[in-house]
């Protein structure tokens, strides 16, 4: 193929992505289906020449940069609260689904059990990319895709060991102590990632610049994998997906520490660009290989209808499997309080962790690896194939229906809105305590509040957003982002002005522009988490992960206090307005919150030292304690 040729074919595919992509979204289509069907239609167009999906250009093109970039957005706390869970669906249901899948390939086709297991290998992992595609926009309670995310990172790793395993034994026997030691060499990769994140992160520690950095993030996921694939003894090798993981993990927990907050901007941004186009690419070349595997099976010496009939055994084989081990798994993974019942997740969460087994690319270049000389190859790579379409197709049409089915619903905004005030509120104090102690004598008095009047805008723009069904008005943060907003056009129009009079340097117009952004960006993420708030939907309250207080367990829940006022009658007879409403646990005084003007809530604490204040707004039942900062 020309190079003109190959320009414009990999124009022509980012192109189709961005368009089937934005017609996916506006008709509320999941893109990955959608852009599958577009590519397995288009591949039997005559005049489309579709690009050969080849293992290859899958495992070291595109999975690493992918499974950097969704290791970097996990959280290394849950990954390691959720392990034992994680371990038994991306390693233990992976060698149980490649055995099952093994068995049941044996019993109908006339192959060696080593082919066999080598079709359960590459059908056996669900992929990284649809599951948590379809999760995060379906929107999922945050404890399932934790472990949907965390399977996915591992599962890939354990899925190629076993292939390796499998392909060595086609070419001769194998004994359990050589399969044993292909799992503990694939382990080494977890050495090798932790080697590079701590080459990285001395090496970021010294880099200031934005542009840096991000290209030294580009370049982790290949340093990472490629080593760890060259690490190994005989026909095994380590794994580079768990070294890609290992480092993706390291580097974004010491991100917020090697990183400054530009680096961290524009590194987000790039890697959500390059998971964007690289994710949707992959189901538009899966769909692309339909016509060249369905013509490689006219050559097999099988019948149509032993074909058709393993195909959907081996579907309906993948499917089964996972319900029953996830089913199972329950039982064994969670310790259950006995006192409290507390410990398992409800049956609804399993049923969607069962059901959430979509396959990928992997399954499809993985199966390429089968060697030539297999019997029955072409009717092993369609059973692949139909495994991608059919668990996409069918699995991920249905998983929305079914999540509404079991009204199941993703994280609440307002209660994360809860949780982040609280967040805010002890790491601005913090921050007020520390400028008390650097603020000089000589410093001028309206630097050290502007900086105070900062640090406490962040918290108080949370606050108010809690209590927005007594009053459909703006709030002051709302306000503020109205008015800063319109100022904002107004000056960024007056640069514009200047910089087509050509007297200001072009340097110097696009820092001026460039600061516009960031402070644009900041607003416009704030207005859009405001416009996700529900005003008729309960606060769940977020427990505090440092524990309960003495101040909150001696509180009362209710207050029986007579009469409650519905209003903040500080707020009435100074004439200011209230924007959340508190109620003091021990006297039943109602006052307005820190993000109202009067702040009569803490006031009324400062005086009566009654330490626990009750939300009075509807629908919300958390408690705050002003002595020791927790939520209740």
């Amino acid at each position: 193929m020309a190079p003109v040729d190959t320009a414009l074919g990999i124009c022509a595919i980012v192109a189709s992505v961005l368009v089937v992509t934005a017609v996916a979204d506006r008709i509320r289509f999941p893109a990955p289906l959608l852009l599958m069907l577009v590519g397995i239609g288009a591949s039997f167009v005559p005049f489309i020449d579709e690009p050969e999906l080849t293992p290859e250009l899958v495992l070291i093109g595109f999975l690493p940069p992918l499974l950097y970039a969704a290791a970097i957005r996990s959280s290394v706390i849950d990954f390691r609260t959720n392990f034992r869970p994680i371990g038994f669906l991306s390693v233990l249901l992976v060698v149980i689904t490649a055995l099952g899948i093994g068995l049941l390939t044996w019993l109908l086709l006339p192959v060696p059990f080593a082919v066999a297991f080598a079709l359960g290998a590459v059908v056996a992992p669900p992929d990284a990319v649809a599951a948590t595609a379809i999760a995060r926009r379906i929107g999922l309670p945050r404890r399932v895709v934790t472990l949907l995310e965390g399977e996915s990172l591992l599962n890939d790793a354990t899925a190629i060991t076993c292939l390796r395993v499998a392909l060595v034994a086609i070419a001769g026997a194998v004994s359990a102590a050589e399969i044993g030691l292909g799992f503990a060499i694939a382990v080494t990769g977890a050495l090798v990632g932790a080697a590079v994140a701590a080459l990285a992160v001395a090496v970021r520690r010294h880099v200031n610049n934005p542009v840096f950095d991000t290209a030294i993030s580009l370049l982790v996921p290949f340093v990472a994998y490629l080593p760890a694939e060259e690490l190994g003894y005989q026909d095994y090798h380590g794994s580079g997906v768990i070294a890609v993981v290992t480092a993706g993990l390291l580097l974004g927990h010491k991100s917020p520490v090697i990183q400054s907050g530009q680096s961290r901007l524009a590194e987000r941004v790039n890697w959500a660009t390059i998971q964007f186009l690289l994710e949707n690419t992959v189901f538009l070349l899966i769909g692309l290989q339909a016509r060249r595997i369905i013509e490689a099976l006219s050559t097999s010496t099988l019948s149509g209808g032993l074909i058709a009939l393993f195909v959907v055994s081996v579907l309906v084989g993948v499917i089964v499997l996972r319900l029953v081990w996830v089913t199972i798994s329950r039982f064994l993974i969670y310790r259950v309080d006995r006192e409290t019942g507390e410990g398992r997740p409800p049956w609804s969460h399993t049923v969607v962790v069962g059901w959430a087994g979509l396959r990928g690319v992997v399954t499809l270049a993985a199966a390429f690896l089968i060697p030539e000389d297999v019997e029955h190859r072409a009717v092993l790579i369609f059973a692949a194939m139909v495994v991608t379409a059919g668990t996409l197709l069918i699995q991920g049409l249905t998983l929305p229906w079914l999540v509404r089915a079991l009204r199941m619903r993703g994280p609440d905004a307002r209660s994360d809105a809860l949780q982040a005030a609280t967040v805010l509120t002890t790491a601005g104090n913090a921050g007020l305590a520390a400028l008390e102690e650097q603020a000089r004598p000589d410093d001028e008095p309206s630097a050290v509040q502007l900086v105070r009047d900062r640090i406490t805008a962040r918290s108080d723009a949370l606050w108010e957003k809690l209590g927005t069904g007594r009053d459909s008005t703006e709030t002051p943060a709302e306000q503020y982002r109205r008015l800063r907003l319109g100022a904002m056009r107004a000056e960024r129009d007056e640069v514009l002005r200047i910089r087509s009079s050509g007297t200001v340097d072009h340097d110097v117009i696009e820092q001026v522009l460039a600061s516009f952004d960031i402070e644009e960006s900041m607003l416009t993420i704030a207005t859009e988490r405001a416009d996700r708030l529900s005003e008729n939907q309960t606060v769940a309250t977020p427990v505090d992960p440092s524990g309960s207080c003495v101040h909150l367990d001696a509180a009362p829940a209710e207050v029986d206090a007579e009469p409650l006022s519905e209003v903040c009658l500080d707020c009435v007879r100074e004439g200011t307005r209230s924007v959340h409403l508190r109620r003091c646990a021990a006297c039943g005084n109602v006052g307005c919150c820190d993000s109202s003007v009067g702040r009569h809530a803490e006031r009324h604490f400062r005086t009566s030292h009654h330490p626990v204040m009750r939300s009075h707004e509807d629908g919300e039942s958390w408690r705050w304690c002003y002595v020791d900062e927790r939520l209740g």
